[in-house]
């Protein structure tokens, strides 16, 4: 069990690492002058490959999270409602990933709406995120 989870945290880690990235290469892309297509091709393709690596990274660290909660029953049973705020909180990020993916598809559109300011305050929801489900396994509060 150690050994899966410890592979849960390095694939989350990795997962997170990209998720507090693409965003900061949307407020990049965000200041990109209208005459600058050298370097808003150069950002989108960063954040293609990123969302792609984010992608691939994020299915061993769910399978792993549920081999673990499933497998070994970490979570289950009275006292664990601890569990239930945790998968909430996955499912948020789950849901922050996939808006980053369509953010994606509109800046190649380019149908991007919003300001550089407006996706430097959407890069801090996936901290908020980890520390809240950081907080959450080990403290197990309720």
């Amino acid at each position: 069990m150690l050994w899966i989870k410890s592979l849960h945290i390095v694939f989350v880690a990795s997962w997170f690492a990209g998720l507090f990235y693409l965003p900061r290469i949307y407020v990049n892309l965000a200041m990109v002058p209208a005459d600058s297509g050298a370097e808003r091709a150069r950002l989108l393709l960063m954040a293609r490959k990123l969302l792609r690596f984010m992608t691939i990274i994020a299915i061993p660290a769910l399978g792993l999270g549920i081999w673990l909660w499933v497998g070994y029953g970490i979570g289950w049973g009275p006292g664990n409602a601890w569990m239930h705020a945790k998968l909430t909180a996955v499912l948020v990020v789950l849901g922050y990933h996939h808006a980053c993916s369509v953010m994606l598809k509109k800046f190649e559109r380019g149908e991007q709406r919003h300001s550089h300011v407006w996706y430097r305050w959407f890069n801090e929801a996936p901290v908020i995120l980890m520390l809240i489900i950081v907080c959450l396994v080990v403290l197990k509060p309720f």
